[in-house]
């Protein structure tokens, strides 16, 4: 974690907040305290009565560590910081069976959490807890982490006026914009931040503009880390640190969307490693429910609970700390354990190291040996008793391993691994070599998904007017896409050698179960409709560059009424999208454009077919209206004020 800014406000100054503007970033800021009494509490909310009661039992009940994994230590104060993520139903009238289904009635609520836990022995039971919670709809780590660390030690020394204040500089923050570095003021310090980019982030409505340029074509970049998905900034390789050869595991479970359910001692490193997962999959839009902390009092772990053997589990990604979920949820298929309990914590360690664990003592086990580890006969038998033992050996010894039956398709890239640097026991050598091993396993993963997903590019290709023809039409179809035809071709055809050099022979099977997933229909979607937008913006293009003149010379007559009714509806379109708000920054000078053409096709018509067409009065004002239009450059403006049998030909 790194160390907070300077920071300092005029607590003299009563801030202005603009709510609406608040609203594109933060939904709330809340301060929780734990009563002995009561329970946790909702001691401060801001903006208030912004949340109802029944949100505010399940953010406080998320809002800190479970009893079974708080930190033993007796240091006088102990922060940590981690976040959450709840669905937030916008009507009541929902039926309980729907909670982990996608909604247009619910969305998606990220808390995050500064968590401070003071020793004081004058305290009822030697101490106390409070937490700052950050709400919002955005899944921006990046910009609410090194946030909280401003907010909540500023809290703690002053009060709720922090909360007033930061909320009015956040108010005063631009509209985010995905996928841009932003600098976002706050007092005296400024965040520099990465925001993931539009494909990755839930759609609502339509879809981004910007998402044309940026995601049509998944690449790989060569010089800086351009964000590609949601928690770019996550710690990939601490987290996963004990089990790397497992990632590649992990990376096919989660594009098939398996449930998965990640322990860890601590609420900051399952929330880190649920991050990171869902991280793996870039540039896929990841659609499984994933929960970077999850507790006993989430609506939906009542229907989890609930679930007899032999039923299906639905697709989620459940991070906890509570050990009690290894009973609870015991029909869960795949189950990973990460990280290491604290100091002086109530958890033991496990001395032998899992498959695939880098030793952190100080002669330090090279990342070059990590591809042999698994054939040594210590680790074979670690492995025999983790599966005897099963998952409830946790219970007793912490232990980095996973169980899941689940046989990979993708075999672990040794020569990515053997470029790893383990770092030893230093703390600040840690921290830039996590950085550097971070990027080196991103930009493998994400070469990886991108090239599992090329064989679907035919199916989001775009075309443009041939020269010579008319823009003036519909343009084609995307090529229609069926499953069945999908698996067939490529089966034939193969999925590429780089797909082919990683995976094993059954690599067809995982292409069958993607299909099948819940990742895939939206991802396809989202790409069809991006596609879709991008053939319209080139078609337009076209249409702009054309010389209507040259074109309707060599047409029948037929042929130019077809494309004056063309003309007509893309500017009565255009026009409806100026009139909502949602048109581009040339739409006023392709109205003017069109307008200029719908006249010149018009002028050519008949005099027949004028009258006929003037006996609308909307189109007659549509054309009234073109008389009005600037003159465009090197074009001449057709005045139709009087209707001439003339044509220009």
């Amino acid at each position: 974690m790194s160390r907070s800014p300077s920071f300092s406000v005029r607590t003299e100054v009563s801030p202005s907040v603009d709510s609406e503007s608040l609203q594109r970033w933060v939904v709330a800021f809340c301060v929780i305290r734990f009563d002995l009494e009561q329970g946790q509490l909702v001691e401060e909310c801001y903006p208030q009565g912004c949340l109802s009661h029944d949100e505010e039992l399940e953010i406080a009940y998320s809002s800190f560590p479970d009893s079974v994994s708080q930190h033993q230590n007796r240091s006088s104060i102990h922060d940590c910081i981690f976040f959450f993520r709840i669905r937030r139903f916008l009507t009541k009238s929902l039926d309980e069976k729907s909670v982990a289904d996608s909604s247009n009635a619910s969305k998606f609520l990220y808390g995050y959490v500064f968590n401070r836990q003071r020793q004081d022995e004058r305290l009822k039971r030697g101490g106390e807890q409070k937490s700052v919670v950050i709400l919002s709809y955005n899944p921006y780590s990046s910009v609410f982490r090194p946030l909280l660390q401003i907010v909540g030690p500023l809290f703690f020394d002053i009060g709720k006026k922090a909360l007033e204040h930061i909320a009015a500089y956040v108010s005063k923050w631009p509209a985010p914009v995905p996928g841009k570095v932003m600098d976002l003021p706050i007092g005296n310090a400024t965040l520099k931040v990465n925001l993931p980019p539009a494909h990755s982030l839930p759609l609502e409505g339509e879809v981004f503009f910007e998402e044309g340029a940026s995601s049509m074509t998944p690449f790989v970049p060569n010089n800086q880390p351009v964000p590609q998905g949601l928690f770019h900034d996550s710690d990939l390789f601490g987290s996963f640190r004990g089990i790397l050869l497992q990632l590649w595991l992990l990376w096919e479970l989660l594009l098939i969307g398996e449930p998965i359910l990640i322990i860890a001692p601590t609420p900051p490193q399952c929330c880190e490693a649920v991050a990171s997962l869902v991280s793996l999959v870039a540039p896929l839009l990841c659609s499984v429910d994933f929960r970077p902390y999850f507790t006993i009092h989430d609506p939906v772990f009542a229907r989890l609970n609930s679930i007899q053997e032999g039923e299906a589990f639905p697709p989620m990604i459940l991070g906890v700390t509570n050990l009690f979920f290894l009973k609870a949820l015991r029909n869960i298929p795949h189950i990973v354990s990460v990280g290491s309990p604290p100091p002086n914590s109530n958890r033991l360690t496990l001395t032998s190291r899992s498959t695939g664990r880098i030793s952190g003592r100080p002669e330090g086990l090279g990342i070059q040996q990590l591809s042999l580890n698994k054939f040594s006969p210590s680790n074979l038998l670690s492995a025999v008793r983790l599966r005897r033992d099963g998952p409830l050996c946790l219970m007793t010894e912490h232990k980095e391993a996973i169980w899941s039956t689940y046989s990979a398709t993708t075999k672990p890239d040794t020569s990515i691994l053997n470029r790893l640097i383990d770092a030893g026991l230093s703390p600040r050598v840690e921290e830039s070599m996590s950085v550097v091993n971070n990027e080196i396993l991103r930009r493998h993963f994400l070469e990886l998904t991108t090239n599992f997903l090329a064989p679907f590019s035919p199916y989001f290709r775009t075309s443009i007017p041939s020269e010579g023809f008319s823009p003036y039409i519909d343009p084609p179809s995307l090529p229609p896409f069926n499953a069945d035809e999908f698996l067939a071709s490529l089966s034939a055809r193969g999925p590429g050698k780089f797909i082919l050099k990683r995976m094993r022979s059954n690599w067809l099977d995982l292409y069958r179960r993607f299909l099948h997933g819940p990742n895939f229909m939206p991802w396809f979607k989202r790409r069809r409709a991006i596609a879709e937008q991008e053939q319209g913006r080139l078609w337009r293009q076209a249409r702009m560059k054309s010389d209507i003149q040259q074109l309707i010379s060599r047409l029948s007559e037929l042929e130019i009424v077809d494309s004056f009714n063309v003309i007509e509806r893309l500017l009565l379109r255009e026009i409806q999208l100026q009139q909502s708000g949602r048109g581009g920054v040339d739409s006023m000078a392709t109205c003017r454009k069109l307008k200029i053409d719908l006249q010149a096709v018009f002028h050519v018509l008949s005099k027949d077919m004028q009258q006929l067409l003037l006996s609308n009065p909307e189109r007659a004002s549509l054309l009234q209206g073109s008389l009005e239009s600037p003159k465009l450059p090197g074009r001449p403006l057709i005045q139709v004020a009087v209707v001439s049998s003339t044509s220009p030909r």
